[in-house]
């Protein structure tokens, strides 16, 4: 007998891999939900592996434009700084997965979420606030915060353990030595050799922006079409080149902006339950 229907928000790594088995052992029936928003994923092994772990049903959406204009927009027009520089690329995303998440519960009549936020984390206030916000009936599984499941698993090889039993592919690529959270808005690295403050970002960590020692001395010269306070269209004055739906004049502008090495910054932030992260 079933416990009820679950909508897991599935990013096809070893967490949550391992969350969908165990789901399926306490006895739900999971749904899995993958969100586009600009990483670079690939979405169909995630897919397959969802479904050859047991998934009911995958469902893989893209919300990048939604990403863009409804969140980006509203927090660059609310001018959503934290801390004079951090502009919020992780946080403003999982209000926009969440919201999908729900869609999905709803439509399928599902009574549970769930997610692989940890427990020290930021994100699971992000995703259940917002659940909670569109749902308020749903009822929540958060693993990382169930005794049952954080005393199995204490670490990486506890995971990697079950995931061999069980028969969940395990990463093959040695771990990188931090974490990292990628949209198309921003990318975010923390913990591993970044935890010590002393210690430099090394050069090859950084994806969307060059150093600026290598960025171009010549510059690009950009002209920005607003209607209604939103940009609705981008030249590239030199080269001609236009953008004007808003999900290819965002990525451009990331684009030209990380060619010039704009972007970057290092922060320590206050997290909800009080630990200070890098």
């Amino acid at each position: 007998m079933s416990k009820g229907t679950v909508v897991l928000a599935y990013s096809g790594g070893l967490d949550t891999s391992c969350i969908l088995v165990w789901l399926k052992e306490q006895g739900y029936d999971v749904i899995t939900y993958l969100a586009n928003i600009g990483q670079d994923e690939d979405f169909e092994a995630a897919q397959k592996k969802a479904e050859s772990l047991g998934a009911k049903k995958v469902f893989i959406e893209d919300l990048r434009s939604q990403f863009v204009e409804d969140f980006i927009w509203p927090a660059v027009q609310a001018n959503a700084v934290y801390e004079d520089r951090y502009l919020l690329g992780t946080a403003v995303a999982r209000p926009c997965i969440a919201r999908r998440q729900v869609e999905i519960a709803r439509r399928e009549g599902a009574q549970f979420v769930s997610h692989g936020a940890t427990g020290k984390g930021n994100d699971q206030i992000r995703f259940e606030l917002t659940c909670y916000a569109l749902y308020p009936e749903v009822k929540i599984i958060a693993p990382w915060r169930i005794p049952e499941f954080y005393n199995r698993f204490r670490g990486r090889t506890d995971l990697m353990e079950y995931a061999q039993k069980h028969g969940i592919p395990v990463p093959v690529t040695p771990r990188a030595p931090w974490s990292m959270d990628a949209n198309l808005m921003h990318i975010s690295y923390e913990s591993g050799i970044l935890e010590n403050p002393k210690s430099h970002a090394p050069a090859d960590l950084y994806l969307m922006t060059k150093n600026p020692e290598d960025s171009p001395n010549e510059p690009d010269v950009l002209e920005i079409e607003f209607k209604n306070g939103v940009p609705v269209k981008v030249i590239n004055v030199k080269e001609g080149k236009s953008k004007d739906s808003a999900l290819d004049i965002f990525s451009y502008l990331n684009e030209i902006g990380g060619k010039h090495g704009v972007g970057r910054i290092d922060i320590v932030e206050n997290r909800f339950i009080g630990m200070k992260s890098r």
